[in-house]
C-alpha cells in the first residue's frame, strides 16, 4: 500500500447561453454591487477560492430563499444561465469581479445572490497528494486489515488539516454528530487515497 506523504492537503462569465455541465460543483455567491461601474461582490464558500479564479465561466442559479447560503432575493425577470468573468481579485476580506456586459450598479444589483456554479473539469490542477473536498466525499472508507468503516459525508476544517465525516455501514444519511466516525485528512492515519476505485484506505481501528 501506498503510504501517503508527510503533509495531505485539502482544497474542503456578458451573459450567454450555454448547456449547464454535467459536472457543476456550487463554489459561491454573489452578495451584492460594488462600485457604480457594474462590478460585484462575491462570497466563495471555501477558504481557497482557486477555483473562481480558476474559471471565467460562471454559470447562476437564483436563491429565492433565505435557506440557501446567499441573500434570498425575488426578481422581475430571470437571471442570466451564463456570467464571462472579465477581472477578478482579492478585496480585503471578500472577492469582487467585473462581468462582461454589466456595466452599472443596476445591472450589477440584479445578480444579488445568484447562487454560482463551475465546472469541475474547469478547477485548477492539484498537487499529486493535494485533493478537493468535493472529491473526497462519497468515497468509501476501509482500513488496513479491509474492514469498511463507512462511506465520506463531508469534512471539517480544523484549521491546519481537515477530518473526514464518515457515516458508518448501516445507516443512512442524515445521521446525528455521535454517530459519525470522524478521521483526521492527515499522512499519520491516511495511506491511500485512490479516486478511481472510490476509496479511501486509513490506520483507523473500527473502535476508535
Amino acid at each position: 500500500m501506498t503510504r501517503a506523504p508527510t503533509e495531505l492537503q485539502t482544497s474542503a462569465v456578458g451573459s450567454t447561453e450555454q448547456a449547464w455541465p454535467e459536472d457543476a460543483i456550487e463554489v459561491g455567491c454573489i452578495l451584492d454591487a460594488w462600485g457604480v461601474k457594474g462590478w460585484i461582490r462575491v462570497q466563495a464558500y471555501s477558504s481557497d477560492a482557486q477555483a473562481l479564479f480558476s474559471s471565467r465561466r460562471w454559470f447562476l442559479r437564483p436563491n429565492e430563499t433565505s435557506e440557501g447560503k446567499g441573500p434570498a432575493v425575488v426578481r422581475s425577470k430571470p437571471l442570466p444561465r451564463l456570467l464571462k468573468i472579465l477581472s477578478i481579485r482579492e478585496h480585503g476580506e471578500g472577492i469582487v469581479a467585473s462581468v462582461q456586459d454589466v456595466a452599472d450598479r443596476n445591472a450589477a444589483e440584479a445578480l444579488r445572490g445568484a447562487r454560482i456554479f463551475i465546472s469541475r473539469s474547469a478547477f485548477p490542477s492539484t498537487n499529486p497528494d493535494e485533493y478537493y473536498w468535493v472529491d473526497l466525499i462519497g468515497l468509501n472508507v476501509v482500513n488496513r486489515q479491509g474492514e469498511a468503516l463507512g462511506e465520506v459525508i463531508g469534512l471539517i476544517d480544523a484549521g491546519p488539516h481537515s477530518v473526514l465525516r464518515i457515516m458508518p455501514p448501516g445507516f443512512t444519511a442524515p445521521i446525528k454528530p455521535d454517530q459519525e466516525r470522524l478521521v483526521p485528512f492527515v499522512a499519520a492515519f491516511v495511506d491511500d487515497v485512490d479516486l478511481e476505485q472510490r476509496q479511501i484506505t486509513v490506520d483507523w481501528g473500527l473502535d476508535f
